[in-house]
C-alpha cells in the first residue's frame, strides 16, 4: 500500500515537489527557481519548457532524496501560480510563445486580455485555435497535460478555482460563460475542461520524471490550496498570509457571497462531487480589513490561520489576537498550498477519509491566545 502523497508547488519565481506521509509530516522536497524574462518595460514572462524541465527535476529529486518510487506514491496534486497564461499547440506541445506573468501589464490585468493579446497579435494562433490545434491554460493546465502523455493523450483539464480566476467561468454553473467568450472572441475549444479540485484527472506513465503510473488527483491555485492546507473547511475560517504581501482568503460555505467592500468573489475549492465551496479574498490583512470581510460574509471569525514569513514575529501575532479577541494560529508546515495540494490529491484516492480526519491530523506549530478581557471585538 502506497504511504506517500506527493504534491507540485509551481510557483510565480520556482517550482518545488514536496513528498508527505499520513500524517501530512514532510518526507522531502526539491526545489529550483527558473528565469523571470522582461523584455520589455511592463511585460513579464516565463518558458513553460523551462518550468517542465525544472519540474521534472525537482521530482526526481524529491524521490531520490526520500529513496522511495512511484509505487510508493498514493496520489500526486497540483498547485500553482494563478492567472499565467500560456498557449502551446496540442500537436507537438510546442508554446506559441512564453506564458503570460500575472504580473504582466501589457494588457489588462485578467486572464482574458492575456489570451486576446496572444491570439491578436502572435502568428498563427488565430487560425491554429480555429482549426482546433491551439490549446491553452494556466500553468496547473500546461503541468497536468504533460504529466497524462502531452501530445499522447494527454489530459487538458484546469479545476474550478484556476477557472474561477480567469473571470472566463461563471460562478453558478462551473462551467465556461459561452456568451462572455463569444463577446471577447475567444473560442472554448482552446480552453481545458473545468473539473473538480480533487478527482483522478489521469496516470504518469513511465517514462514521465516519476518513472511509473501516478494518479494526478488534485489541482488548486496557490491561494485557494493553502485554504485547504491550512483545513479551513469550515464557513467562517479565515486564512492570512503575512509577509511582503498580507492576503486574506475566508470560507463562505457553499453560498455564493457578493461583497460590497471589496473583496473578491472567488471559489475556493470543489472536493470531487461535493458542492463547490465559494470564499472571498482581499488584499490586506489589518484587523479592519478582516472584520469588514467577516461582516460582509456575515460569518462569525473563531480563529485566524496565519502563515507566511511574519508570522516569525510573536508580539505582533499576540497584538493581532489580541485586537480581534480570536485564537491566532500558525501550523507545523508552512508550504501550506503545497500541503493543501496533497490533501486534495489524497482525498481523492482515498489515502485519507475526508476533511475531518485531515482537520484531526493537522498540527499548529503555535497559537496566540487573547489576552485575558479581551474578548471578540464589536464595532
Amino acid at each position: 500500500m502506497a504511504k506517500f502523497v506527493g504534491a507540485i508547488d509551481q510557483g510565480t519565481t520556482s517550482t518545488r515537489f514536496m513528498i508527505f506521509d499520513h500524517d501530512g509530516h514532510e518526507v522531502a522536497r526539491h526545489q529550483l527557481g527558473h528565469e523571470q524574462i522582461r523584455p520589455q518595460d511592463g511585460w513579464v514572462e516565463h518558458d513553460p519548457h523551462e518550468i517542465w524541465e525544472a519540474t521534472q527535476d525537482v521530482v526526481e529529486g524529491a524521490l531520490g532524496r526520500a529513496g522511495i518510487t512511484a509505487d510508493d506514491l498514493a496520489a500526486v496534486g497540483i498547485t500553482n501560480q494563478r492567472e499565467t497564461v500560456v498557449v502551446w499547440d496540442r500537436r507537438t506541445g510546442e508554446p506559441y510563445c512564453h506564458a503570460i506573468v500575472w504580473q504582466d501589464t501589457r494588457t489588462e490585468a485578467t486572464v482574458a486580455g492575456r489570451i486576446r493579446w496572444v491570439l491578436d497579435n502572435v502568428e498563427d494562433v488565430r487560425p491554429d485555435a480555429n482549426a482546433g490545434h491551439a490549446i491553452l491554460g494556466t500553468m496547473d493546465s500546461w503541468l497536468i497535460w504533460w504529466l497524462t502523455g502531452g501530445p499522447d493523450g494527454g489530459r487538458h483539464v484546469t479545476d474550478v478555482t484556476n477557472a474561477a480566476r480567469t473571470m472566463l467561468m461563471d460562478l453558478e454553473t462551473l462551467d465556461w460563460d459561452d456568451d462572455l467568450l463569444a463577446r471577447l472572441e475567444i473560442p472554448r475549444s482552446m480552453l481545458p475542461e473545468v473539473r473538480s479540485s480533487s478527482e483522478v484527472y489521469g496516470t504518469t506513465s513511465a517514462d514521465s520524471p516519476f518513472g511509473g503510473e501516478v494518479p494526478v488527483a488534485g489541482d488548486l491555485a496557490d491561494r485557494q490550496a493553502a485554504l485547504v492546507g491550512q483545513v479551513c473547511f469550515r464557513p467562517g475560517d479565515l486564512r492570512s498570509s503575512r509577509g511582503a504581501e498580507d492576503l486574506l482568503v475566508l470560507n463562505t460555505g457553499t453560498d455564493v457571497v457578493r461583497s460590497s467592500t471589496g473583496s473578491a468573489t472567488t471559489v475556493a475549492y470543489r472536493l470531487g462531487d461535493a458542492p463547490a465551496v465559494y470564499a472571498l479574498e482581499a488584499v490586506g490583512g489589518g484587523p479592519d480589513a478582516i472584520d469588514a470581510m467577516v461582516a460582509a460574509a456575515g460569518l462569525d471569525l473563531a480563529v485566524l490561520r496565519v502563515d507566511g514569513t511574519a508570522t516569525s514575529d510573536d508580539q505582533s501575532m499576540q497584538v493581532l489576537a489580541d485586537v480581534l479577541g480570536v485564537p491566532v494560529s500558525r501550523p507545523v508546515v508552512g508550504e501550506t498550498a503545497t500541503l493543501g495540494a496533497a490533501y486534495a490529491a489524497g482525498l481523492a484516492v482515498g489515502f485519507w477519509s475526508g476533511t475531518d480526519e485531515l482537520v484531526a491530523r493537522w498540527k499548529e506549530s503555535r497559537r496566540w491566545e487573547p489576552a485575558a478581557g479581551q474578548g471578540k471585538r464589536v464595532d
